[in-house]
This record gives C-alpha cells, sequence and structure tokens, in this order.
C-alpha cells in the first residue's frame, strides 16, 4: 500500500468555486477516491494464484516467473517520485485518470496471453499504481482536513478490499472462464474502467495553481535513522509482496486445492485492516515503537513459517497472524516515517525516500523466492529467505523504533 506524505506539500489547493459546490465536490472526491483506491492492487494480488496455471501454459518464462512477481513493485518504487512533478504541471486530478488509462490498457494487454503483452502490461500497471498511490493521499489532506483520519482508514480498507477480493476470485474466474487465466486477468481492466468514470466528474474546471517547490532537506539520505526507517519500509514491504506472488503457489504445491489458496491469501489481506488500524494508535502511545517492531514482525515470521510448514489443518490460523502482523508491520512503517521528522517539511521528504527506495528494495524478495524455487525445485529455501528478511526488517526496525528525530534544514 503506498502513502506518500510528501503529497501534503506538494498539491495546492484548487479553486473552490467551480461547479458542483464544495461539499458535495468534497463528497463526490471522496465517493471516487475508494473506488480508485480499490484498483490499486487487483494487478498484483490477481498474479500468484493463477501464477501456476501461467507457469504451465508459457513454459518459456523460467526463471523470469520471478521477474514477473517483482516487476509491479519496482515499477511502483520508480515511478512514484515523478508524481509530485506531474502535479504540479497538470493537477493531480488529471494527472490520475491519466494514469488510470495507463492501468486499464496495462490490465487489458495482460488478456492477450503471450510473454511480452504480460510483462508490458504489468509494468504499466505498477507504473500508474505508483503514480496515482502517491497523488491520492495528497488529495486527502487537501480536500479533509477534518476527516482525513477517516478517510485515511476507509482509504486503506479500499486498498484492502481491492487486493483480497482479487486474491480471492482470481482462481474461480479463471475455472469460470474455463482456464483462460489471461482473460481473468485482462477481465480487472473493467473495474479500472468503473473507476475513471467514476474518477471524471472529480477533474477541476480550471487548472491548479501550480505548487511551491519542496528544497531538500540537507544531508538526509547520509543519517542512519533516515536509512533504517527507509529499509524497515522496504524490508516490510518485501515480506508482503512475496505474499502476494507466492503464497499462492507455495500452498497449491503443498496439496491446498487452488481456489482455497487464493482465498487463504485473500483472508490474511483482510485480516491486515483491523491491525493497520490499531497498531499506530498503541505504538503512538509508547515510549519508543521497538517493542512494536519486534511484536508485529513476529508475528510476520511465524505466520509466514505456519503457511509453509505447519500441517495445512491449521492453514487459517497461520493465516490469520500473517495478516495481524503484516497489517501492523505496514502501518508502522507509515507512522514512524511521521514520529522520526521534527516537521513536516523533514516528514515530506524522508516518506519520499522510503517509499522510493523501500519499495525498490521489497521488488527483490519476489525475485529472490522465484528464483530459490527454480534452482532447488522446491520451495525449501522459502523459509530461510523471509527469515532472514525478517531479521533484517528487525535490526531496521529497531533502530528506527528509537525515540529521536532526524535532523535537517532545506538545501
Amino acid at each position: 500500500m503506498s502513502n506518500h506524505l510528501a503529497d501534503d506539500l506538494l498539491i495546492d489547493a484548487e479553486d473552490q468555486d467551480s461547479s458542483p459546490p464544495p461539499m458535495l465536490r468534497r463528497w463526490l472526491l471522496g465517493l471516487a477516491m475508494l473506488v480508485v483506491a480499490c484498483n490499486l492492487r487487483p494487478a498484483l494480488t490477481s498474479l500468484g494464484p493463477v501464477l501456476t496455471e501461467i507457469r504451465h501454459d508459457l513454459p518459456q518464462l523460467g526463471w523470469l516467473s520471478g521477474v514477473l512477481t517483482m516487476l509491479p513493485v519496482l515499477c511502483m518504487g520508480l515511478a512514484g517520485p515523478f508524481a509530485p512533478m506531474q502535479a504540479r504541471r497538470w493537477g493531480a486530478e488529471r494527472v490520475i485518470l491519466g494514469w488510470l488509462a495507463v492501468l486499464i490498457a496495462g490490465l487489458a494487454l495482460r488478456g492477450l496471453g503471450n510473454v511480452v503483452p504480460l510483462f508490458t502490461g504489468t509494468a504499466l500497471a505498477g507504473i500508474a499504481i505508483g503514480i496515482v498511490g502517491v497523488l491520492l493521499p495528497g488529495l486527502v489532506k487537501r480536500d479533509f482536513r477534518d476527516h482525513g483520519t477517516l478517510m485515511t482508514g476507509l482509504f486503506t480498507m479500499a486498498l484492502c478490499w481491492g487486493a483480497a477480493f482479487a486474491a480471492g476470485i482470481s482462481v474461480p474466474l479463471t475455472h469460470a472462464l474455463d482456464g483462460a487465466w489471461a482473460l481473468a486477468l485482462g477481465a480487472w481492466a473493467l473495474p479500472a474502467v468503473i473507476a475513471a468514470v467514476v474518477w471524471w466528474p472529480t477533474l477541476p474546471k480550471r487548472d491548479a495553481a501550480a505548487a511551491p517547490a519542496l528544497h531538500p532537506v540537507r544531508g538526509l539520505w547520509r543519517q542512519a535513522l533516515a536509512w533504517q526507517v527507509t529499509l524497515f519500509m522496504g524490508l516490510q514491504s518485501a515480506l508482503a509482496y512475496a505474499v502476494f506472488g507466492w503464497l499462492a503457489p507455495i500452498l497449491r504445491d503443498r496439496g491446498l486445492d487452488p481456489a482455497l489458496a487464493g482465498w487463504v491469501v485473500s483472508f490474511s489481506v483482510v485480516v491486515q485492516l483491523p491491525a493497520a488500524l490499531i497498531t499506530p494508535i498503541l505504538a503512538g502511545r509508547a515510549r519508543d515503537q521497538r517493542a512494536a517492531v519486534a511484536i508485529v514482525l513476529g508475528a510476520t515470521l511465524a505466520g509466514l513459517l505456519g503457511c509453509f510448514y505447519a500441517p495445512l489443518g491449521g492453514i487459517w490460523l497461520w493465516a490469520a497472524l500473517l495478516g495481524v502482523g503484516q497489517g501492523g508491520a505496514f502501518s508502522l512503517a507509515l507512522t514512524l516515517i511521521v514520529l522520526r521528522a521534527k516537521d513536516s517539511h523533514v516528514a515530506a521528504q524522508l516518506s519520499s525516500m522510503a517509499q522510493s527506495a523501500g519499495y525498490t528494495v521489497a521488488a527483490f524478495c519476489p525475485l529472490a523466492l522465484g528464483a530459490l524455487h527454480d534452482f532447488a525445485g522446491s520451495w525449501d529455501g522459502a523459509g530461510p529467505l523471509v527469515a532472514l528478511v525478517a531479521l533484517a526488517a528487525l535490526w531496521a526496525g529497531l533502530g528506527a523504533g528509537r525515540q529521536i528525530h532526524i535532523s535537517g534544514a532545506p538545501s
């Protein structure tokens, strides 16, 4: 899930005199934002449950199937930093609409069923999600200042719902289409079209005013604390995207019914929601956040190892534990960005660093997991790999969880 705090400073308020009236426009914008948010994860979570079918029908993929799971996350990380400059030039609403069109095209391309369209469409979808995901939270800050917490919670719910629904329905949809996994992947372009249609009325009649430049914080990229926050964001995300890409294939290879494997992933994502809402509140009340870091990462690792190795009779329990851990870890990563910054200016710059560099780091865990499977012919290496990533995240998180602040001033 992508929430760039930098947009709070990069997007100015637009003229509110345009029709419809401001209050009605805010309600329409809020509804449209939730519809769009529902479409920011299906491109990722719909892929893993049908990856076995893809590898069977496209044996030439080989080790490139790991690249396929990495690709959208990498594109998200690389594309996100370009969103603010586009918003300054054309306005956030217009930029979002344009990239929704790219998302639709990318999802539709995947429906062609060949290697090149599959990779091209996945990359386009990842870039579009990276841009749109950066800009939406800025609109929450701009237009819902009095209800920012509520809208952020609803935004998170929409992201989780879209991710969970896509993970759960992908295999049944493939079966309903007589095994046509490409059509099942391409079908996610249809809800994206609905999102674009719903978003269209939010476009302002006049261009948004240019936002002021956001000057870099001096020495931010050389501070250890900034890198600890960044690595915690990236490494906990690495575990999340490994789950999106490979948990369903792992469960299928362990003997779970293909449709049930997808629903287990879906259930785990749904469980993330309450954890994501509660963890920041509890962590913010503590003297520091090191205990919270240890708890959420411990739950994540225990849930993953349980899904990988424990008897399948308890799979729902392990999936629930995994959801609690990952939902808490993601929201804690966002919370640490705010808590470790002395002011909103530093928070904006730290957010940009943590999420662009962090998601780029996160992209390589799904690739490594797929490569290990192809090399060894089994999933035996999955447990040691996720344990290593979790330990690295723990090291970074314990540093980021200290009650200290990042120093710096505009350069």
